[in-house]
């Protein structure tokens, strides 16, 4: 029998991978965690697609195994519904401090877990 903490490690687990600069330069892995109605409204405010994060994640911050990298904390999630998890967690990389939340729904077509979509929102100094 599975439990809901099993629903949410595999999001946080797929989130973590999508900070892994490995995955970051590969389209082909970064496809594999992205759902394909993907959307993201990024900490610029930004919004991207499927097809656009998959194109300029490779060259997007912390994917590069010599720069900086995500370092995350506080993530925690929570089922929403089956097969959906809201993950809620921060960010800092080089400097810059974003809290972000991620929808990850279970793909009935076999494919596993994908992030459906995300929020980053910059922390300024004044914020804290």
């Amino acid at each position: 029998m599975k439990h809901e903490s099993d629903d949410v490690n595999e999001a946080v687990a797929g989130e973590l991978r999508l900070m892994d600069p490995n995955v970051r330069a590969s389209r082909s892995l970064a496809r594999e965690l992205l759902d394909p109605e993907f959307v993201e409204v990024g900490a610029s405010g930004r919004r991207w697609t499927y097809e656009q994060m998959l194109a300029a994640l490779p060259d997007m911050a912390g994917g590069f195994e010599e720069g900086p990298h995500y370092q995350p904390s506080d993530i925690t999630g929570v089922v929403l519904a089956p097969g959906l998890v809201h993950l809620t967690y921060e960010t800092m990389i080089d400097g810059r401090r974003a809290r972000r939340s991620s929808l990850w729904r279970k793909r009935s077509d076999g494919t596993g877990w994908r992030m459906y979509y995300h929020q980053g929102t910059l922390v300024s100094p004044e914020a804290e």
